[in-house]
């Protein structure tokens, strides 16, 4: 790796870290710089994922204490999404790798799309909270079942789509159902990360820079959230994932 590709790298992880822990989207900004940077799509994915593992473990840290008052939906969700992200995981390193470079294009401008409409989706929570909403049983393990084989599978919008599935189906306040996301989307990674260790080509090198960079880049991002509003950021991720999507569509 040439000293070009490392800065390269570096930046984008720093840039994943700071729009992780302002507005999300981060890995809109770390997977595409892993292509530029040469590495095939899978490669770049598994990598990906590795790399920012250490970000979702301290979201599902920050919010133990309302994860704690809801132990059995925890372990019933968590199970249901273990399972969808060991199928995901297995389409990822079973299925012929020039399937999965055909539908990055889409996946990234479908994660992109999701991003977008992430306020949409929290107005909706907010509303189905207020309105007292019943739990809506099997339709919330379905739910998690597919974001979970989504997560296991790309991973980039996975928290936004766990949001709008808990928020709409559970009867639950913001703060707990923002746990809730936080734990599933770590148990979905975690599944993830192993699997792609044990069986996937990761590269280590960057995954080392972009792990100590998206650190990095979370420390400056809650520092930047008190001066720069969420919306500038926000646009800046949507503007960035629709251009490197539709590059890779047509070019």
């Amino acid at each position: 790796m040439n000293l070009g590709t490392g800065l390269l790298l570096g930046g984008a992880g720093v840039l994943a870290g700071a729009f992780n822990a302002v507005a999300g989207g981060g890995s809109l900004i770390s997977f595409p710089a892993l292509l530029a940077a040469g590495y095939g799509s899978v490669t770049a994915n598994v990598t990906n994922t590795v790399a920012l593992w250490p970000g979702y473990l301290g979201g599902a840290v920050g919010y133990r204490k309302e994860l704690a008052a809801d132990v059995r939906r925890l372990t019933i969700l968590g199970a249901v999404s273990v399972v969808g992200s060991a199928i995901g995981s297995l389409l990822l390193l079973t299925a012929p790798a020039a399937t999965f470079t055909a539908l990055v294009p889409w996946l990234i401008l479908g994660a992109t799309a999701i991003f977008a409409v992430q306020p949409l989706l929290a107005a909706k929570v907010a509303q189905r909270r207020e309105a007292g909403h019943r739990d809506r049983g099997a339709w919330v393990y379905l739910g998690v079942l597919l974001s979970s084989v989504y997560g296991g599978y790309f991973g980039a919008g996975l928290g936004i789509m766990l949001l709008g599935v808990l928020g709409t189906l559970l009867p639950l306040g913001l703060q707990a159902i923002n746990g809730l996301k936080n734990a599933l989307s770590l148990a979905i990674n975690t599944l993830a990360m192993i699997a792609f260790v044990i069986f996937g080509p990761v590269a280590w090198l960057p995954v080392v820079i972009m792990a100590v960079a998206s650190l990095l880049g979370g420390y400056v991002g809650a520092r930047i959230a008190r001066r720069l509003p969420v919306r500038v950021l926000r646009t800046a991720v949507i503007v960035f994932g629709t251009v490197v999507g539709l590059k890779l569509l047509f070019w």
